[in-house]
């Protein structure tokens, strides 16, 4: 089974499925045999950790294309620290030096070039905040662990107790 209302909202319109599971019982006759009931149980825990990577993999690709676009303003941001459009650079300061002191006139320029290389790295700074860490997956564990036996979790949380107790 699948659904397409997954991942950062984007999954369904670009035709993307994340796989999922019915948690329903999967022989609710209850005659089925206890290899039977073993079987059902691998099947339904392999899918399970399945759709929990695909959620992953879905939710993490998103927020890493949010971080490239954002990153595009720091690129533009170092294009213009190193290159600055050197020639308008340098004809503006000539342009200025007409009526201040050359040096004056040179460090106006500088400080132009500074402004706009704050203001594209800001806007990209604007750009790179907005990730957000995958809450659907994070929430979808929590349910999954609530769903598991005792047995499975209880090793992970020993290992948590004897790791705070070192600390």
């Amino acid at each position: 089974m699948s659904f397409t209302q997954g991942g950062n909202g984007n999954d369904a319109h670009s035709g993307r499925t994340v796989t999922s599971i019915p948690l329903t019982d999967a022989n609710p006759t209850s005659s089925a045999s206890f290899g039977t009931l073993v079987r059902d149980a691998a099947e339904q825990m392999s899918t399970l950790v399945r759709a929990e990577v695909e959620l992953a993999k879905a939710e993490v690709t998103g927020e890493i294309k949010k971080g490239l676009q954002g990153s595009v303003y720091f690129i533009l941001a170092l294009t213009v620290l190193l290159f600055s459009t050197f020639f308008f650079f340098f004809f503006l300061g000539e342009l200025l030096d007409v009526w201040l002191a050359r040096w004056a006139a040179f460090l106006i320029v500088f400080l132009l070039m500074v402004v706009a290389t704050a203001v594209l790295a800001f806007l990209g700074y604007r750009r790179v905040k907005k990730l957000r860490a995958p809450e659907k997956t994070i929430d979808s564990l929590k349910q999954a662990r609530s769903v598991l036996p005792a047995g499975f979790g209880g090793a992970h949380d020993e290992h948590l107790a004897l790791e705070k107790r070192v600390d």
